[in-house]
């Protein structure tokens, strides 16, 4: 199999072609990231000598970049996991850049595909495009988008585009919304790592609002392993909601870091809450299990130990993460090139 990954240079995208190659000794993957402030090429240092990986840096949202990329196939699949993901910078610091890559570059993406071929779409978006829930219930693939901010609204209209494509074109593709992930090389502005980060460093733990917000959890090689099940197996045009059924309030995922880090509680400081900041995430996942036979791997805690593991002795990369010195990456290993 050859794959066409997009934005593999980030969180999720980088853990996602480390866990192809692993398990497939015959698969091919070139990455495609124009590395924005959460795309790090140290994610993937461990396999930048592999015969079976290539990088190449361009925009999704750019037609000649994205031709770049098809001219190196044919490909079997395409995973697109490119996308600007962080909610407080779609609130604070303007949406221009979520619409240029979230919804323009999903777009180019899709036209590429008609045109040049590609095998199927992985659409990797998230479950916040449905919005919030109250405190019963789970998010369910029929359920109608209601999207509360910026991000989530940009990765909703993503999704219509690909059902689009797929009922108008013809386009073999899938669509899968995942609960929040946590694993090594997440960036740290979100929650989990810098929650590490910080009490890692005695320094406060930020916690919005009253902390009561509940999110459902999910390790991140076991993401990855629904993501080849469903690019493998799933069926045209569906959707597949993926979360392992972790739901824990956020003052009380800050509260279990702290002690198994070993500091106290007096680290945590409640903070003014976000904008439109939804309530209550929860997946089902029940059509995954059903049709796909998935199941996660990893108990949470047990994942969340190994999370901190992980923290505690890669300082460096988080060191050149915080500094910007991760961005110097690319021009020693490609400069030349």
């Amino acid at each position: 199999m050859r794959i066409l990954v997009t934005g593999g240079a980030g969180f999720i995208g980088s853990n996602f072609i480390r866990y192809m190659l692993s398990t497939y000794p015959e698969v091919q993957v070139v990455n495609l990231d124009l590395l924005t402030y959460a795309g790090n090429l140290e994610n993937l240092a461990d396999v930048q000598a592999d015969s079976r990986y290539r990088f190449l840096r361009g925009d999704i949202a750019s037609e000649r970049d994205v031709d770049r990329a098809f001219s190196l196939g044919p490909y079997d699949a395409v995973v697109n996991f490119a996308a600007e993901s962080h909610v407080d910078r779609s609130l604070h610091l303007g949406v221009d850049r979520f619409i240029h890559t979230n919804i323009a570059g999903t777009q180019i993406l899709l036209d590429a595909l008609r045109r040049r071929g590609g095998g199927r779409l992985l659409q990797v978006s998230t479950d916040e495009v449905y919005g919030s829930l109250g405190e019963r219930g789970r998010f369910s693939e029929d359920m109608p988008l209601a999207p509360n901010n910026p991000y989530a609204a940009t990765k909703a209209a993503a999704d219509l585009l690909v059902r689009a494509a797929v009922h108008s074109h013809g386009l073999d593709a899938v669509i899968t919304r995942c609960s929040n992930n946590f694993g090594p090389y997440q960036f740290p502005e979100k929650l989990i790592p810098l929650m590490i980060a910080n009490a890692l460093e005695d320094r406060p733990l930020p916690v919005y609002g009253d902390g009561r917000h509940v999110r459902d959890w999910i390790y991140v090689e076991d993401h990855c392993r629904a993501l080849d099940l469903v690019l493998r197996r799933g069926r045209r045009g569906a959707v597949y909601n993926i979360g392992a059924g972790n739901e824990i309030p956020n003052i009380e995922l800050v509260r279990r870091i702290l002690r198994l880090v070993g500091k106290p509680e007096s680290l945590i400081r409640f903070v003014k809450d976000r904008p439109g900041h939804d309530r209550r995430y929860a997946m089902d996942a029940g059509r995954l299990r059903r049709e796909l036979q998935w199941t996660p791997s990893y108990q949470f805690d047990d994942a969340l130990r190994l999370t901190i593991d992980w923290y505690g002795t890669h300082r460096e990369w988080l060191d050149h993460v915080r500094s910007g010195e991760y961005r110097r990456y690319f021009e020693k290993v490609y400069g030349g090139r």
